[in-house]
């Protein structure tokens, strides 16, 4: 588990890892970083309780760092990735293992669940599984089990981590798809495993939401810079939406057609709310369309702004040939 700020959850979802309906030996490692809360006390105090628990410092406070410190100090050969405010079904790791020997794969995973509280997270909730707010990732979304580009957390062989040098810890986001890529590129399986089920709490508020997409845009395009021809349409279409967004609003009072490009895109959401916003509260089903075009437009400005300098540095001797390979 990387742990940054988790006091509120830390002690719960460590007690779900323990409490697994698994019949192997379990172990957690909790990779803790320089916190505000009393996240270290409650960190130390879990691990004096109980054996199977260890403690490791992650001063950078990152989490790819965080995830690499747990890993070499783990012991087993099955790894779980954990976040600290993960709520795991009983069956999950058992689930995930059974699913790991049946396909061969290296790295196994399910559904990021999103589930809300208040009225906005509701609204956020449902974005965030249907295909209008993320595509059709089917660790969002859902569907069949089957080889996928990543998963939701992961279960992997430890032999799958150390083939590809575990995490890159250049990546502060999108960690997670960039390493799937070179389990894949090495020649592992990533697996979805629709059964894995874990409960996810999202962003609070609009401010949040946006940041947090933002990032996520941003990160992906550092991805793309580094993996070429990991992108497609799914990945371009939020910044093709800001793009003609901004261009019909500033061509608008030039060429009054172009006020159809902004136009249309909002007419898309407010006529998709209702269809994909079935069952929410009237609070959150007025919210959700803002929540849509907020991960919309932050994730594609995130994308279209994602500075040079994030760029992971080349290997001294990289010449301009191998640019092109």
């Amino acid at each position: 588990m990387p742990v940054l700020n988790e006091e509120r959850h830390l002690r719960e979802a460590v007690q779900q890892v323990l409490d697994q309906d698994y019949d192997g030996a379990i172990e957690v490692v909790l990779a803790v970083g320089p916190s505000r809360d009393r996240t270290q006390e409650v960190a130390d105090s879990i691990a004096a309780a109980d054996p199977r628990v260890t403690v490791v410092a992650n001063p950078t406070g990152r989490t790819p760092n965080a995830l690499n410190a747990a890993i070499e100090a783990s012991r087993n050969e099955i790894v779980a990735r954990v976040d600290g405010h993960a709520m795991l079904p009983k069956d999950y790791l058992r689930t995930a293992v059974d699913t790991l020997r049946q396909t061969g794969a290296d790295n196994v995973g399910g559904i990021m669940a999103a589930e809300g509280v208040t009225a906005f997270e509701q609204a956020v909730a449902r974005a965030m599984t249907s295909k209008i707010g993320v595509g059709n990732a089917a660790f969002h979304v859902g569907g069949e089990g089957g080889p996928a580009d990543t998963v939701y957390l992961g279960v992997f062989r430890r032999e799958a981590l150390e083939r590809v040098g575990g995490y890159d810890e250049h990546f502060q986001r999108a960690q997670d798809w960039e390493m799937n890529h070179r389990i894949r590129e090495t020649g592992g399986l990533v697996w979805f495993q629709p059964k894995m089920r874990v409960s996810y709490r999202p962003r609070p508020n609009a401010r949040a939401l946006a940041k947090q997409y933002f990032h996520y845009g941003r990160w992906r395009r550092v991805v793309a810079r580094t993996h070429q021809g990991t992108i497609n349409l799914r990945y371009l279409a939020p910044p093709a939406a800001v793009l003609g967004i901004v261009f019909g609003l500033a061509l608008t009072p030039f060429l009054w057609p172009a006020v159809l490009v902004p136009g249309l895109y909002l007419a898309a959401i407010l006529a998709a709310t209702p269809l994909t916003g079935r069952g929410l509260s009237g609070a959150a089903l007025v919210r959700l369309p803002l929540v849509y075009v907020t991960m919309h437009l932050s994730w594609g400005a995130g994308f279209l702004t994602s500075p040079s300098r994030l760029s992971k540095p080349r290997p001294a001797g990289t010449d301009l040939q191998d640019l092109f390979h």
